[in-house]
């Protein structure tokens, strides 16, 4: 099934495709994706959630079309449960700002988080006074399960929330969520859960994670750019202050006072993003067709082939575990006195190999190990072949030989 994935992108036609292993930044849309963007704006250009035409009906019956659909993707027991976002960072903000917080709350990091899972809890911290604290991770990123259990018995009772990626866009390291979830709530702590490297590469299922948020960003799981969403349980959900109030977030107002609406309504004000949320139901669709244990395990077969490549080339080291299965399709590499950035132009330019150079969002971890430059970064998916990471491996090696 995924040998024959590539016909499905528009951008991996023809003799001088690209080796497109920038994954974890963006993925590339598949037709129907692309159709289904061009659907909206050719065949019912309107107004789904607000006008009862032909144009606006269908609109609303795509809309709740596409939320049923990641609803089901996710396990989640509602479809109500499903707010459209913006991105994985507009979630994680409206969970970190909705809620209500008191002085001295305990928030647990990881030491690996992506910006958008560090930065909202800082803001917190310097704004009203929660005590956000990182728990470090193993000497080759993987999680450290009995330094997060001192960290929970360390906050004394004061442990509010436990926010974490699922999987870390830095290195491809996964923490064991389930078991994570179970201490944090022995200590009667929330957890939220930055899946935006998890739900396009594996199977996740919210009901047996027994988590209480989950962010994602759709531009990462073959949908458009601008589309994220945000699963929470219903009752929680429905406790939060929306951070984007208007519109439709209330179902009634008057000069002085306004009456919020239900999930996931109060959370979407403003005009939606209507193409978006419909080609977001067209990547769901494409996602579903898919064994999402076998994605991940194509991602870790290509994902060897780079390992064994480039692990003993001069110069360069492999973040994370030396093990590519523990990294997924994510093979980062800090680079001894070669210029990263140089290094990712280079490949582009000789061989039409893309891949990401620098911090990675992730700032706070190269400035801990004082590593300025940030890494080379390939990521892998469904839709690469070893044609793609050969022609990686084969290319920066030439590119080290010639440099180093």
């Amino acid at each position: 099934m995924l040998n024959r994935c590539r016909d499905d992108f528009p951008t991996l036609a023809g003799d001088d495709a690209p080796a497109y292993l920038d994954n974890a930044c963006v993925t590339l849309k598949p037709n129907s994706v692309i159709q289904a963007i061009t659907d909206y704006y050719t065949l019912t250009p309107g107004c789904g959630g607000r006008s009862v035409h032909r144009y606006g009906t269908a609109v609303s019956k795509s809309v709740s079309s596409a939320r049923n659909k990641v609803a089901n993707f996710l396990h989640a027991e509602n479809p109500n449960e499903i707010v459209f976002t913006r991105n994985a960072t507009h979630s994680i903000n409206q969970i970190a700002h909705g809620l209500s917080w008191e002085k001295g709350d305990v928030v647990l990091t990881s030491d690996r988080e992506h910006n958008s899972n560090l930065v909202p809890w800082i803001q917190l911290q310097q704004e009203q006074g929660i005590d956000h604290r990182v728990v470090r991770s193993q000497e080759d990123n993987s999680f450290d399960l009995e330094a997060f259990e001192q960290a929970c018995n360390d906050a004394n009772g004061r442990l509010r929330m436990v926010a974490m990626s699922h999987v870390g866009n830095l290195d491809g390291v996964a923490i064991p969520i389930a078991e994570v979830t179970k201490i944090a709530h022995d200590h009667g702590a929330l957890v939220a859960v930055d899946g935006a490297q998890s739900t396009p590469h594996m199977d996740v299922d919210v009901q047996a994670l027994g988590i209480d948020f989950l962010s994602f960003s759709i531009h990462k799981m073959c949908g458009p750019s601008g589309m994220g969403g945000l699963w929470g349980r219903y009752d929680l959900l429905d406790g939060l202050r929306t951070i984007q109030s208007g519109g439709q977030t209330v179902t009634h107002s008057t000069y002085t006072e306004a009456e919020w609406a239900n999930p996931p309504a109060r959370f979407e004000g403003g005009l939606g993003n209507f193409s978006g949320m419909m080609a977001t139901g067209a990547a769901i669709d494409y996602l579903s067709k898919l064994d999402m244990s076998a994605v991940h395990e194509h991602e870790i077969a290509l994902n060897r082939i780079m390992t064994d490549g480039v692990k003993d080339l001069h110069g360069l080291s492999i973040i994370g575990p030396q093990d590519p299965s523990k990294r997924g399709g994510i093979c980062s590499l800090l680079m001894d006195g070669l210029p990263a950035h140089e290094v990712a132009l280079l490949l582009d330019e000789a061989a039409g190999v893309m891949v990401r150079s620098g911090q990675h969002c992730v700032h706070s971890w190269f400035a801990d190990r004082q590593h300025p430059q940030g890494s080379l970064r390939a990521s892998a998916y469904l839709y690469n072949n070893e044609e793609d990471v050969r022609r990686f491996v084969d290319t920066l090696t030439e590119i080290v030989h010639t440099l180093g």
